[in-house]
């Protein structure tokens, strides 16, 4: 998780909501990521969706049930479902999303494994404190600039 909240101070650094992602397979990361959604100009450039695709790549497909992903934040429906698709079997996040969060925060968990017959592994609150810090800086810093 330590890794997956270095990409989130990338993030940061590059005036982006600081949510990072990282995926490992058998012990080795696979892919990467971090919110680009403001460099790229893509509301689909979520951490979770960026490191997914870089890890489908690294691998060579888009099946990653034996990966876990870690992100810092709690992910949205959006993410949820990307993460459902790439049929991950371990989701670890830390700061859970009251708004946005689709996992403990709003549980679309009941529905989503009776749609796609599966549903990873979620454990929560690993560097929690630390990740939503991070956010909540980055929200007043932008308050304070508008």
């Amino acid at each position: 998780m330590n890794l997956a909240y270095q990409e989130a101070l990338k993030a940061c650094d590059e005036g982006e909501v600081p949510v990072g992602a990282l995926i490992v397979r058998q012990g080795i990361i696979v892919g990467r990521g971090y919110n680009r959604m403001e460099a790229l100009q893509d509301a689909t450039a979520h951490a979770e969706i960026v490191a997914i695709g870089a890890a489908s790549g690294s691998l060579g497909t888009w099946h990653l049930e034996d990966c876990t992903m870690y992100v810092t934040l709690e992910p949205c429906l959006m993410c949820l479902g990307a993460i459902l698709q790439a049929r991950i079997g371990v989701l670890v996040y830390g700061a859970p999303d009251p708004r946005l969060g689709a996992l403990t925060s709003h549980r679309y968990q009941q529905t989503a494994q009776a749609a796609y017959g599966r549903f990873p592994t979620v454990e929560s609150g690993i560097m929690a404190d630390e990740s939503q810090k991070l956010l909540k800086s980055f929200f007043e810093k932008i308050r304070k600039k508008s």
